[in-house]
């Protein structure tokens, strides 16, 4: 009963529900350069099996980050992608032999947490996205929480947040590096795991216009935007969702306890 439920297509209200959010998140993502993306997997991993989910978010991020990544091309920071990319190709090779998918509470857990535990980090071993050892480091890291919860949103926005590039090149080079990682996603999702996934090419294509829409509209409040308005509302953004998810993944962990007792 449950295999035929995972597998039945979404009905045409709940995917212009979804649609609408792809814009929603996409036109945030497109002014922070984040937060989109968490939103939009946690609505994802609530209606459809992980791996499904996994595949849909990784379309619809690969669209919104590209089209980011063009509208803001001159300022992309090249090197900070290079040692970021590096460290992602050094993850998937280690986790395309694990190939371990985590459960729902779990996904939400590790995306929640990522966030306070960079925080907690001493002075000296703080961010910096113009360190080509830290983006290495920060590429295995972040590749390794997009293969187990969908998105590295918290980790790699605190990594950005916390060198001095400007708000613009912030979204370029975070987008740039985002591409490789939804991309690896879909790869590991879609044939390296057991149960491979797969999107039914409409759901895709429409998640892909909806994605550019969303980011289109957000590049002129970028601009409007001081460097220090968008640190202080990223920051806000990061703690507010980041929240949210350890709460619900930490409900979900006792439910399920509850229910096995």
């Amino acid at each position: 009963m449950q295999r035929v439920r995972e597998k039945a297509p979404m009905s045409v209200a709940l995917m212009l529900a979804v649609l609408g959010t792809m814009v929603a998140t996409s036109f945030l993502s497109g002014i922070f350069g984040m937060a989109g993306g968490m939103i939009l997997v946690g609505i994802l991993l609530a209606i459809m099996p992980v791996p499904e989910a996994m595949m849909l978010h990784g379309v619809t991020q690969m669209a919104s980050n590209g089209w980011r990544g063009l509208l803001w091309w001159r300022h992309v920071r090249w090197s900070a992608v290079g040692s970021y990319v590096f460290g992602c190709f050094i993850a998937l090779g280690v986790w395309s032999f694990a190939r371990y998918v985590p459960s729902t509470p779990i996904a939400l857990l590790l995306l929640g947490l990522t966030p306070f535990l960079v925080r907690l980090a001493p002075k000296d071993y703080r961010p910096n996205p113009e360190s080509l050892r830290q983006g290495s480091i920060y590429g295995v890291a972040c590749m390794t929480l997009i293969l187990l919860t969908g998105v590295a949103g918290p980790l790699i926005d605190q990594f950005f947040l916390g060198g001095k590039l400007d708000r613009r090149e912030i979204v370029a080079t975070k987008a740039i590096c985002q591409i490789f990682g939804h991309g690896a996603k879909l790869i590991y999702f879609g044939s390296l795991i057991d149960q491979a996934a797969s999107v039914a090419p409409i759901v895709a294509a429409l998640a892909i216009v909806s994605s550019m829409v969303g980011t289109t509209l957000a590049k002129r409040v970028l601009e409007a935007m001081s460097d220090q308005q968008y640190r202080r509302w990223a920051n806000g953004i990061i703690t507010a969702i980041a929240g949210y998810y350890v709460v619900h993944g930490t409900i979900l962990v006792v439910l399920a306890h509850a229910y096995a007792g």
